[in-house]
């Protein structure tokens, strides 16, 4: 006899070991710490609690439960229409890029606020910096072009006493520019993260809302929803994902020695070839790439640094 039941999702055991998302959502612990999210959890047809991922107030409200109860962040709360990121993806770059500062043979992973982590485009969510701070007591440059995420970002700092002077937020005024006008002299950094822009405009970054929508609803969708929101500046870039990462690697060279691992996200596979064929013309020592599994969405890091097997080494024994 066919079973007509709906089986349960399988547990996301592509996430990264360490990540505390692995089992899915507790609705029962995220709603004890965030009574607000209660109205919005219903029964989805495996049987299980979830929330409504199309209602943008849905999202942003399982995100401040989730770093509520995972985090310990008492107030996040973002302007409208600003980004308002997976955490769980969110988390696995930080735990993946963790294990690459890792010593390669006591694999021990530095932690505290003396190792410094340069967030590029840290938006009005400051998602990665709590999460660094929180899971590992890193410092962080958060760096952003917008003024409103630059307040936003420094609102949710400010009213959390470990982030705190722990981390520092800079502008960005020069478009053109990623490390350029960011990177003092003085400043020492043992790691750059990024989740860069990958559409070349608005209209591709509406398409590609238009047809994953469509995807997911089983249905023609002809208005654009940004269920995680964004503005042009998160979403977009001209030329793309591939003009700005050529732009980082070029402009990484120039501070080869105040950094030790350079680090992005590259969303789309084809990229990749134009990444590596940049990081081969400025000559980068070490390339690693890194994968990443979240559901059905595949992407990568790509990290790479300068430093020679002897200054690597140094950098170990002085800074951690």
């Amino acid at each position: 006899m066919r079973d007509n039941k709906k089986k349960q999702p399988p547990t996301k055991s592509k996430l990264h070991p360490r990540n505390k998302h692995r089992q899915g959502y507790d609705f029962k612990k995220l709603i004890k710490v965030c009574p607000a999210l209660t109205p919005f959890v219903h029964v989805n047809k495996y049987g299980t609690e979830s929330i409504d991922f199309f209602n943008a107030v849905a999202v942003q409200l399982l995100n401040k439960a989730l770093l509520m109860a995972y985090y310990g962040v008492v107030q996040w709360q973002i302007p409208p229409n600003y980004l308002v990121p997976p955490i769980p993806g969110r988390a696995d770059y930080i735990h993946h890029i963790a294990d690459l500062l890792s010593d390669e043979e006591a694999q021990k992973i530095p932690r505290g606020p003396e190792i410094k982590c340069l967030d590029i485009g840290v938006g009005a969510n400051c998602i990665y910096p709590i999460i660094g701070n929180k899971e590992y007591g890193w410092s962080f440059i958060g760096v952003d072009i917008d003024p409103v995420a630059i307040e936003s970002a420094k609102d949710i700092i400010t009213s959390d006493p470990s982030l705190n002077n722990r981390v520092e937020v800079r502008q960005q005024q020069n478009k053109k520019h990623i490390f350029q006008g960011i990177i003092q002299e003085d400043d020492v950094i043992d790691l750059t993260i990024c989740n860069p822009p990958f559409h070349a405009s608005l209209k591709e970054a509406q398409a590609s809302s238009l047809r994953k929508l469509s995807n997911l609803k089983k249905e023609k969708v002809d208005k654009v929803q940004l269920n995680f929101g964004g503005q042009s500046n998160e979403l977009w870039y001209e030329g793309g994902e591939v003009a700005f990462l050529k732009n980082m690697v070029k402009e990484s060279k120039q501070f080869a020695t105040s950094c030790f691992w350079f680090s992005t996200l590259v969303s789309k596979q084809t990229t990749l070839k134009s990444v590596y064929k940049a990081l081969e013309q400025e000559k980068a020592i070490v390339v690693k790439t890194i994968e990443m599994g979240q559901g059905q969405k595949k992407s990568r890091i790509v990290a790479w640094t300068f430093l020679t097997k002897v200054q690597q080494e140094k950098w170990r024994q002085f800074r951690w």
